[in-house]
């Protein structure tokens, strides 16, 4: 069945957020749509497939299926998908597959945003990166239950990540004039298995150990024999944007170990089999079972260093930057865990009970690819500097040292265990606490802040649990240190100009760049945690305390489902820009340059920020404040 323009326009005028738009502009759109019949049992959208279409269903039915086969949902006539890879600019996270005949159509991504730019209406109905929408429903509402297939990325990376996402970068090259005694000796020292074997700066070849046992040693040559007459010519190449999946695939299927990744004829990688089978294995349940079984902390590390692939991959199969965060700090709680058992193996067990707990970023579960370690210690009231204070010093300079080692760097701030400040008795937290609530002084606030996001990772919970349930009463009561913690909340402002257009910087080292932290995450992190003051909420994870000020009654309905809409396209768009310069080979940072953005992306911060402005605006008139 084809349509005609007039049938397409008519269809689509029917659909909502279609049906918001023009009559001029459905008729535009109609003329840009392209048309695909589908049979029953056809994979419409492959697990994997890069999109670059709102696929809007006309007649028959699709089943969105996982990685593993379980079924998310049903949509019918009216309802769409794609919309996460479209928006994302990335690749589907599920398979789409036909259970009746029928039609799609095929909204060219130019168009869908052409549309979105110009119509505001039509634009808001779409969900935030991150979120998928079908159309009329969500997914989430079909009669079919939503399936969990586990921690987000444990079994899509190989669909989701590419040969440039895991390869070995700027690899050493040999030449075919070297000889095959030189090149053993670069892979004994190097100890790497291959040498792609490059002239005039292109690939012609690759040499591996089993070239070197099956052509010189088994075969008697001399040690001097040319790379030329023992290398394997012409080798299967890859781009960098080649699906890991269909790399894995190429080189079962030829039994190779190597293979070279070419841009443009110039080598820029290799990728191997072992970098692929790691990659199947970088789930988060993998990576922390690992971790809780390594004997050192150089072991440990090794493992660590594979997260910022994990976050890559995170990011590219859509799950949520709630989610994200709970996997990146269930590691680092995994890592912390492991050196804490490692130092009590070596220094025997606790003389007193005692409690680590993590803060800051870590304490919410909200890390990204940018983490230094915040830690303390609470220590039984039984506990005896003289008898003790030793034991706990080398127990803490040990985790410390040891997370330092494994990435995860000292606290500019000494906000670390190993700080005899933050390893203390009961009795002395209390008084911090106590003091910081009678004395609000803006380094009382700042410490405040940060040890109100206090959560246990081991030890006796309970040394901790008593004193929030008699600090949180407390600092609730008290309102001039309530009023404090607003005012410091408002000191990060997010980056708008007078006329509500986002702002930054024209000149310096961030000219034309957003502080994605300071100017999104971090207003929203404060207003939660003052809303849990507020009402005495012990939870510290910021969506879960929105969520808890919000059945408290402490933030309305529609405030609280704003913060949590834009906290989460905010840390969104701070998780992408992380995941773009770790792919590019490049630290993550929190710094996004406009120019990186859409208008469509754009209009959205904007109107993340401004959701966060117009809540701190409100903050400080109900307390008779003014807002910075």
């Amino acid at each position: 069945m084809t349509l005609t323009s007039a049938d397409i326009e008519a269809f689509l005028g029917s659909c909502h957020p279609f049906a918001l738009l023009p009559a001029e502009a459905v008729d535009k759109l109609s003329k840009a749509v392209e048309q695909r019949g589908f049979e029953d049992g056809e994979t419409v959208l492959e697990l994997g497939q890069e999109n670059q279409s709102l696929h809007v269903i006309h007649s028959g039915e699709i089943e969105i299926r996982s990685a593993t086969g379980k079924i998310f949902g049903r949509i019918g006539s009216g309802q769409a998908f794609g919309i996460r890879a479209l928006l994302g600019g990335g690749r589907s996270t599920y398979r789409a597959v036909a259970l009746k005949d029928g039609l799609i159509l095929k909204v060219p991504r130019q168009a869908f945003m052409d549309m979105a730019d110009i119509h505001p209406q039509f634009e808001r109905y779409f969900e935030p990166i991150g979120i998928e929408r079908t159309g009329l429903t969500p997914l989430a509402s079909s009669s079919e239950p939503a399936a969990s297939d586990g921690p987000p990325g444990a079994g899509l990376d190989l669909m989701v990540l590419t040969a440039r996402d895991l390869m070995t970068r700027n690899p050493i090259a040999i030449t075919p004039a070297d000889t095959a005694n030189g090149a053993a000796r670069i892979m004994r020292e190097r100890r790497i298995s291959c040498l792609p074997v490059v002239e005039d700066e292109r690939i012609v070849g690759i040499l591996t150990d089993a070239d070197l046992r099956d052509r010189v040693v088994a075969e008697g040559c001399a040690s001097d024999v040319q790379i030329a007459d023992i290398m394997t010519h012409r080798p299967l190449t890859l781009a960098p944007d080649a699906l890991a999946f269909d790399a894995l695939a190429s080189m079962m299927q030829r039994k190779i170990s190597h293979v070279p990744v070419v841009e443009a004829g110039r080598l820029t990688g290799i990728l191997t089999q072992t970098d692929l089978i790691r990659a199947q294995s970088r789930s988060a349940v993998y990576m922390i079972s690992e971790i809780g079984r390594k004997p050192d902390v150089q072991s440990i590390a090794a493992i660590v260093d594979d997260v910022p692939k994990l976050l890559v991959s995170l990011v590219a199969s859509g799950a949520s930057a709630h989610k994200i965060g709970h996997i990146i700090s269930s590691i680092t709680d995994a890592v912390t865990n492991r050196l804490i058992t490692l130092a009590e193996d070596r220094l025997g067990p606790a003389p007193v009970p005692y409690l680590w707990l993590a803060c800051g970023s870590q304490g919410r579960q909200e890390q990204t690819g940018v983490s230094d370690q915040d830690n303390c210690m609470i220590l039984s009231d039984s506990y005896d500097e003289a008898a003790h204070g030793e034991y706990f010093k080398s127990l803490a300079r040990s985790v410390c040292d040891g997370l330092n080692e494994a990435g995860y760097v000292y606290c500019p701030g000494e906000m670390m265990a190993v700080t005899d400040k933050w390893r203390q008795p009961v009795s002395v937290w209390r008084r911090y606490f106590r003091k910081w609530i009678d004395q609000p002084e803006p380094m009382a606030q700042m410490l405040a802040s940060v040890m109100f996001d206090l959560r246990a990772i081991r030890g006796d919970e309970a040394l901790y649990n008593r004193l929030q349930e008699e600090m949180l009463p407390y600092a609730r009561a008290n309102s001039i240190f309530i009023a404090h913690m607003l005012s410091n909340s408002l000191t990060h402002a997010p980056p708008l100009g007078f006329f509500g257009n986002i702002s930054v910087p024209r000149l310096g080292e961030r000219k034309g760049e957003i502080d994605l932290k300071h100017g999104g995450v971090v207003p929203i992190v404060d207003i939660a945690r003052l809303y849990a003051l507020e009402a005495s909420i012990s939870e510290v994870n910021t969506h879960r305390r929105l969520e808890a000020g919000r059945k408290a009654s402490v933030l309305s309905e529609e405030g609280a489902r704003d913060l949590l809409d834009a906290f989460e396209f905010i840390s969104i768009a701070r998780l992408k820009h992380q995941a773009n310069q770790i792919r590019a080979g490049k630290s993550p940072n929190n710094y996004l340059s406009l120019s990186e953005l859409s208008h469509f992306e754009r209009n959205h911060l904007r109107d993340a920020f401004t959701v966060v402005k117009t809540l701190q605006s409100a903050l400080a008139s109900s307390h008779q404040m003014g807002a910075r």
